[in-house]
């Protein structure tokens, strides 16, 4: 393993912030839970042995996110419910406002999903991981995997169907 903490860090940094914020609905939670699996990442890094660092990131992530959910089930906190894309000082205002409609949007097509469908949909369409890595970061063969996303994909077709009439 070649790159640097900051390189990684620098290359993936908004990949791994909108899934984290895509799987908590919370902007400070998935900040948290970025720096955590940054930092997850800064202990283990120079031991990681594989070829790609997109997918075991994800992976740190995911389990950084696991962790937090395990916590938050034993502490019940009430917070304000809202996404906002990352701030980008090259998009105009239109431009964002279409891409939180966007978001807004997909969210609300996941809202009623079950979770372990809801996280291959985020992995593989949006975030571009392949079948084998989105399938080791959620620890499912990789037959249960592409089970989990073809049903995901038929509740937002049947959902977004039903819209439509």
């Amino acid at each position: 393993m070649k790159q640097s903490i900051d390189a990684v860090y620098q290359s993936y940094f908004n990949d791994i912030y909108r899934y984290l914020l895509s799987l908590c609905r919370d902007h400070h939670a998935a900040e948290d839970l970025v720096q955590e699996t940054f930092v997850r990442a800064y202990l283990y890094l120079e031991h990681y042995e594989g070829e790609k660092v997109k997918p075991w990131l994800f992976t740190v992530a995911h389990n950084a996110f696991i962790d937090y959910i395990r916590k938050r089930s034993r502490v019940r906190l009430k917070g304000d419910k809202y996404l906002s894309a990352l701030p980008d000082k090259q998009i105009s205002i239109e431009d964002k406002i279409v891409t939180d409609e966007q978001i807004t949007e997909i969210i609300s097509l996941l809202e009623n999903i079950p979770e372990k469908q809801k996280y291959a949909l985020l992995l593989h369409d949006f975030h571009q991981l392949n079948y084998n890595e989105a399938a080791s970061v959620m620890n499912v063969s990789l037959s249960h995997f592409k089970i989990l996303l073809y049903r995901a994909r038929q509740a937002i077709r049947k959902k977004k169907g039903g819209e439509n009439t």
